[in-house]
């Protein structure tokens, strides 16, 4: 592991803390910060000629600075000559701009991804994208992590029997998300019609597939923005006479009135991963003891681990 260098972005120095504990190297050293006018700064502050080097950074909110930073390691490494520059981004921004759902709009998702295919990306590691095509937005290699593992040893030890479950889609676009969810936690699958007002707004109208008087409720979903959809779904879930409901996200957003509308929620427990730091995540759970963090440090320190070695990623999915 001598040639391998990690460096850590602003977006989440928490994560990176924690990945570079699991493969047991120490964080590189560079220096990140704004001159006067905001402009970044950066400096790579050891060696990496001839290193196999990876930039953690999710571009999360501040979502255009953090994109900034990320280009300007890059570029940073690219001109000290390192031998492979990996960019880990555990949470990509502008995911959802990934079509056009009207005349005259971007896809921003894919102008993102050719500008760090540009700066000099050589490999992208990500966690959970919105919509798994974006994979196909890279003219780099691709690997596309999911933090179903952490989430379903999570929703293991509850303690409940699998004939207890009912895994719920939050809308049709989680339907495969859900199935998968099912083929490892057990229980039966159903699905929620949820119809788009505006961009803001949603209904959601009817439960398609099984009962669930009286089951234990798991949802699954790759971000919860404004959490307007999940709490719509969990309110029609308990009125169908749900026992429990528990939420199971990847990336916590947490925009607006979010928190605010999860803890007046029927949700008995939101349970997310760290992609996106919050705040103060301890605080948030002893304040509102319904939200619980997990980590997705191990799965991410052992994919940079095996693609540093040239070994399989896919053997983590399995």
């Amino acid at each position: 592991m001598n040639d391998l260098k990690i460096f850590a972005g602003r977006a989440n120095p928490a994560l990176s803390a924690k990945i570079c504990d699991y493969i047991g190297i120490p964080s590189g050293k560079v220096s990140l910060g704004n001159f006067p006018d905001g402009e970044i700064s950066c400096k790579i502050d050891e060696d990496i000629r001839g290193r196999d080097v990876f930039l953690i950074q999710p571009t999360c909110p501040p979502v255009n600075d953090n994109i900034m930073e990320l280009l300007v390691m890059i570029d940073s490494c690219k001109r000290a000559s390192a031998e492979r520059i990996t960019t880990v981004i555990p949470y990509f921004g502008y995911a959802r701009q990934d079509r056009k759902d009207e005349g005259r709009v971007p896809i921003t998702a894919k102008l993102v991804a050719n500008i760090i295919t540009r700066a000099g990306a050589d490999r992208v590691v990500t966690m959970d994208l919105h919509a798994a095509q974006i994979q196909g937005f890279f003219d780099v290699p691709v690997d596309h992590l999911y933090a179903a593992p952490v989430l379903n040893d999570y929703m293991a030890q509850l303690g409940y029997q699998r004939d207890d479950y009912v895994v719920v889609s939050p809308d049709e676009g989680s339907i495969k998300r859900a199935l998968g969810h099912a083929k490892r936690l057990g229980g039966s699958v159903a699905i929620v019609d949820k119809r788009r007002s505006s961009a803001e707004e949603t209904h959601q109208e009817n439960i398609i597939g099984g009962s669930i008087d009286g089951k234990v409720v798991l949802m699954f979903d790759d971000m919860i923005s404004t959490a307007g959809s999940i709490v719509g779904a969990a309110n029609l879930c308990k009125t169908a006479g749900a026992r429990e409901i528990y939420v199971g996200v990847t990336h916590p957003v947490f925009a607006g009135p979010a928190i605010e509308r999860l803890n007046a929620s029927p949700i008995t427990e939101m349970v997310f991963t760290d992609t996106i730091p919050l705040a103060n995540p301890s605080l948030l759970q002893q304040t509102h003891p319904k939200f619980t963090a997990l980590t997705v440090a191990p799965l991410l320190g052992e994919a940079i681990k095996r693609i540093h070695r040239n070994e399989s990623v896919s053997f983590l999915f399995k």
